[in-house]
């Protein structure tokens, strides 16, 4: 079933005829943040202006393609785990194609999130209590599989697993090869590995010298660090996703929630533009990229969404200040250890060694 313009419109408007309209996904601008010198700096790629994020991108591939080969039937309920972006886009995917949405989330979930979620008809489950090796992330998967038992016809995305996850983001990069004359340099924050993975693979048909730099947060176990409780959201892991394609990085930078609320108020500050915890810790590295590397070289950082559902968080004075988010600015250069098992790292980091955890993949 898709929506039409027709539909959403009173009758007294007079629209002659039904016109087939989705919301527009894709085609996000590129922006130049410029560091601090004004001589150098990188380019945003703002994917806050798709309707829900970045993650439209690979709700709508992932469903698709699961339709395409029978795996989600017509009426067929989507089920998933997620921190937030994905649901959204799985609203919008269920929306686009008749299906019912069921989400499953943590109480980490942002007040606003939720109240978006369900408005757009999603149901949403939130787990009570963390598992206790994966925490509130294999809880949610855990409650998933079960409702996978309880629903007919239901059918998980699986985005942590989901080769489809990856192959939707060839699009953002075919984008920013009709964007940019060149990429040096992708900064990526890591999560599910999906949109590191897919953007860096197809650029490197074009640019096959391209470097990617990861961006994780302190507290995920992604790149072989111990996982622990996490306050940032959208990066970061208490499992090992398969679509994280280790050799593709040539390093991985931590980030800590101070930092990237800091990097998130200055970009808005400075730049009117702004997002969330992923945003902010992905712009403090690549302006550090930018500081530090030869004169023209070109650097895009990935902007996954805008600040709008960090009202309550990144930039509420009250949120930030009970978590001590505020105290200090981050520093001008990260640490830097040369194995992720050197040290538990607290503040940004940097390590040129990047290993797969848990070693051979399948």
């Amino acid at each position: 079933m898709k929506t039409t313009i027709h539909s959403m419109l009173p009758s007294f408007m007079g629209v002659p005829a039904p016109i087939q309209a989705t919301p527009r996904v894709g085609n996000t601008p590129v922006m130049w943040i410029p560091v601090k010198s004004q001589e150098s700096g990188f380019w945003a790629k703002l994917e806050g202006f798709n309707p829900g994020g970045i993650k439209d991108r690979p709700a709508l591939h992932m469903v698709r393609s699961a339709r395409r080969r029978g795996q989600l039937r017509p009426g067929g309920v989507i089920v998933e785990s997620t921190s937030g972006t994905l649901g959204l886009g799985l609203a919008l995917a269920g929306i686009v194609h008749g299906h019912p949405v069921t989400l499953v989330a943590d109480p980490g979930l942002e007040p606003l999130m939720a109240r978006l979620l369900r408005a757009y008809g999603a149901r949403l489950e939130i787990v009570t209590a963390p598992h206790p090796v994966g925490g509130w992330q294999e809880a949610r998967r855990e409650r998933v599989r079960q409702l996978m038992d309880e629903l007919p016809d239901a059918y998980c995305p699986d985005q942590y697993n989901n080769p489809d996850n990856v192959a939707a983001y060839t699009t953002l990069a075919a984008e920013l090869v009709t964007q940019l004359p060149w990429i040096d340099v992708l900064v990526c924050a890591v999560g599910t590995g999906g949109h590191s993975a897919g953007i860096s693979r197809a650029l490197r048909q074009t640019f096959p010298d391209l470097m990617l730099i990861g961006v994780d947060t302190i507290g995920s176990t992604i790149f072989g660090q111990p996982a622990r409780p996490r306050l940032m959201r959208g990066l970061g892991s208490s499992i090992h996703p398969r679509n994280v394609d280790y050799p593709a990085f040539s390093e991985v930078h931590w980030v800590n929630p101070a930092e990237a609320v800091h990097t998130c108020r200055a970009l808005a500050a400075q730049h009117y533009v702004s997002g969330g915890w992923s945003t902010g810790a992905v712009a403090l590295v690549a302006d550090w990229v930018a500081r530090t590397s030869p004169p023209g070289t070109a650097i895009v950082a990935i902007f996954p969404d805008g600040p709008w559902r960090y009202w309550n968080t990144v930039f509420d004075d009250e949120y930030c200040t009970a978590n001590r988010l505020l105290e200090a600015a981050p520093a001008e250069h990260p640490d830097e250890i040369s194995q992720p098992s050197e040290r538990e790292v607290a503040r940004w980091t940097r390590c040129t060694a990047v290993i797969d955890p848990i070693g051979v993949r399948a």
